[in-house]
Formats: structure tokens, sequence, C-alpha cells
């Protein structure tokens, strides 16, 4: 994109709650659509010599943005080709997940069932390495582009990405995805669409989907870090997929936090890993509770929950 046409493509002062999957957020200074990658480095660009920060948004999930917006320019990611060919996937990061669990699914591939019904963009997916049900997206990958700091484009194998639970390098060194080569497997169609619709139906059901929500505000608990004590008081609830934690949810209705409210921002009876907009919270609300909820279980079980959203505009 030549460089007076991006600038023409750059609104302002366009309201994030518009771009969140919460529904809470002021307005960002700039705001830009991203449908290629030389609309992103274009947009980078421009904002490293105007010395304005920038936030690469997806679907808007998994983040939380103040009530006085971004005093910088939101580049929202657009680029939606993904290619299937033989069993491999290539995406680009502005795909929807469940996109990409539709189409392998109808074509009998199997490898992303797991992600059925899961919020946001492949970019971001890849971004926190997303996961459930004991599937997580590294499983599928070859290799991921991405552009970092010095905006030179890195093409990195699926041990150079160095993923682990809700962590890669792109997120420890703030680089922005661009695209992914996936692996799948092939499988029975029906099978496979079967599962995804299973765990789609299973969030519906376990989650509060009804309301505005960020997805799970925590990291579930690493079970190496907890004391005897604490073990014994969750036996009940341990999960061993990937690897043993006691999830974050089950932690947070011990509790006794069920239902508690501050403004319009609710832990979600359903989900307690589910912080709900009840039609009217502010971004304070919901940053207040999630403090009030992380000094409640740590008074109570010496446990420092440790948050899974990000933050924008604080």
């Amino acid at each position: 994109m030549k460089k007076k046409n991006f600038l023409l493509n750059i609104k302002k002062n366009i309201l994030l709650k518009n771009h969140t999957t919460f529904k809470i957020g002021g307005p960002a200074k700039y705001f830009f659509i991203s449908r290629k990658k030389e609309d992103l480095i274009e947009a980078i660009k421009w904002a490293k010599v105007n010395k304005v920060p920038f936030f690469i948004l997806g679907s808007g999930s998994n983040v939380l943005v103040s009530d006085k917006g971004f005093d910088g320019l939101i580049i929202k990611m657009k680029n939606s080709k993904f290619i299937i060919k033989n069993l491999s996937l290539y995406v680009e990061s502005g795909v929807l997940v469940k996109t990409l669990v539709q189409e392998t699914g109808k074509r009998g591939l199997s490898g992303l069932e797991w992600a059925g019904g899961l919020p946001g963009t492949l970019g971001g997916a890849i971004f926190g390495n997303a996961g459930a049900f004991g599937g997580e997206i590294k499983d599928n990958i070859i290799f991921v582009e991405a552009i970092d700091k010095n905006l030179n484009i890195r093409k990195l194998k699926k041990d150079e990405c160095r993923f682990s639970y809700r962590f890669s390098i792109f997120k420890k060194n703030s680089w922005i995805v661009l695209s992914a080569l996936m692996k799948l497997k092939n499988g029975d169609k029906k099978t496979i669409q079967n599962i995804a619709r299973l765990h789609i139906r299973q969030r519906k059901e376990r989650g509060p989907l009804e309301y505005p929500n960020a997805g799970s505000i925590f990291k579930n608990y690493n079970l190496k870090k907890a004391p005897l004590k604490i073990k014994e008081i969750f036996k009940d609830v341990i999960k061993t997929d990937p690897f043993p934690v006691i999830p974050a949810a089950a932690i947070i209705a011990k509790a006794g936090l069920k239902k508690f409210r501050i403004g319009g921002a609710q832990v979600s009876e359903k989900h307690p890993n589910f912080i709900i907009n009840l039609g009217n919270a502010k971004a304070d609300d919901v940053r207040n509770l999630i403090n009030f909820v992380k000094k409640r279980v740590k008074n109570k079980f010496g446990i420092v929950l440790e948050e899974e959203i990000r933050y924008l505009g604080f």
C-alpha cells in the first residue's frame, strides 16, 4: 500500500468496545485494518516514525481495554488467506480459529477438532499457545512466520517458537505472528465434526457465553507449585492433560467467589474463571474484580493466580 493510501485508511477515535468480546473499551486515537503483510509493515513504520505506540488486535478476545481507550494505533488483523493442500494447512494470522475447525473438519482432516468453539484468530492462538480439551495449537505447528521488533521477517520452526503453557517466543518478545504452516491428519469426517460440535456444546454449557466476556481470565495453577496441603484440598479436581494443573475455576469457586460482583462485572457462576459483563461494566470494574479475586485466593490458599488476559490502555 502506498504511503498516501495508507494515511487515508487510518481512522480516528474508534470505540474499542465495538472490537472486543468484553464489549468494553474507550476510543483508539488511531485505528487501521491490515489485510496483508505490506499493510502491516507500513503501519508499524508509520507508528515508529511518529513515535506512536501500537497494539495488534485480532478478534478482541483475551484483552481488557481501559475506558480511557488507547492513545496510539490499533492495528486490526484482517489477513484472512488460508490454503489446505493434502495434509498441510497454510493460514494467515487474521483467520478465525472456528473457520479453520469448520474447513478442516468438512474435509475429513483431523488435528483441530479440540478447538471447536475457541474464540479468536490464529495469530492470537499462536501468540498465547491457546489450548483446550487436551489440545494446544503448538501440536499442529510446522513453522510460524513473524515480524520482530526490527521489522525483520522471521520463519521459525516449531521448536524455535518455544511453546509452553500459554506462552511462546512471540509473546515473550512481542513479535507479530503473520502466518503459519500446520500439519493435519486424515480422519473420519463425521467423527471429526462430531468431536468439534461436542466441544462447542461443552463451551456453551460450561461457559457464560450469553454475556460478553474475554474468555478465561487466569491461567490454571501448575500442580508442581502446589504444597501438599493444596494438593489435598483440590485432589478431586486436578486435571492431568496436557500436564497436571488445578483449574483456576475450581480455586475461585472454593474461595467462595461465584457470582461475586463489582459494578457491572461479575464472577461467573457457571464458570468462575470467566468474568462477565452484565451489560454496563466498566474496565475498572473488571480490573478491580480481578485484583479482588487474586487477593482473596492468595489469602485463603497462598496461591498466586496469574492472568491470561492482556491489559491495554491502563
